[in-house]
């Protein structure tokens, strides 16, 4: 990289490169990277967990939906039931 000419801080400039940085091409860990990858890791981690509990809370939902649905069918059986029967008791 080249350094601008008018810039009178070259010399502290993060886009300036040095000689020898310029010959460093093995890898090497740095704590900035080290602490993207854990924090990678961790967010991987913490977004598994919560799909285990949404898959957990969408079965105890469908188990409630049923269990609604049973009541509601309940309900109107018990509803039909008795109108049957007053229907009867009353066309003798």
């Amino acid at each position: 990289m080249q350094r601008n000419a008018s810039c009178w801080v070259c010399q502290r400039c993060p886009r300036a490169m040095r000689v020898s940085e310029m010959r460093v091409k093995e890898p090497f860990a740095c704590a900035p990277a080290m602490r993207l990858e854990a924090h990678e890791r961790v967010s991987k981690l913490q977004i598994d967990a919560m799909n285990d509990k949404f898959a957990r809370i969408e079965l105890l939902m469908e188990r409630l939906e049923k269990r609604l649905w049973l009541t509601v069918y309940g309900v109107a059986g018990v509803i039909l039931a008795e109108a049957f029967q007053s229907l009867i008791n009353t066309a003798p």
